[in-house]
């Protein structure tokens, strides 16, 4: 298993539960496929840079997870027919471990 960072950019049209609902969903999707959540940011709705499907803003959310590569797989493929999501990028995250610090 690795660790994945994802970002979503949802409709600006879904009410607030119905943003909760759909990222408690897709927080499903990850741990009954054998993942772990591991951090979760609401970002909250913002302005785009550019307007999306006629959009000029959207809900943002980013989700930190450990989960195996077939699953993350199946998620950005749902990702892109789903109509409520404007934008998803799914990232494999790079576990940086700090430097030793050499004594002087």
């Amino acid at each position: 298993m690795h660790i994945y960072e994802t970002v979503v950019v949802v409709q600006p049209k879904l009410s607030d539960t119905e943003v909760v609902d759909f990222i408690d969903k897709t927080k499903k999707v990850i741990t009954k496929g054998g993942g772990e959540i591991l951090s979760e940011d609401r970002w909250g709705r913002r302005k785009l840079a550019y307007p999306i499907k006629h959009v000029r803003e959207g809900f943002y959310f980013y989700l930190k997870f450990q989960a195996p590569g077939a699953l993350v797989q199946k998620m950005s493929a749902q990702f892109r027919i789903a109509d409520d999501i404007l934008r998803s990028m799914t990232v494999h995250a790079i576990e940086m471990k700090a430097a030793p610090v050499k004594p002087k």
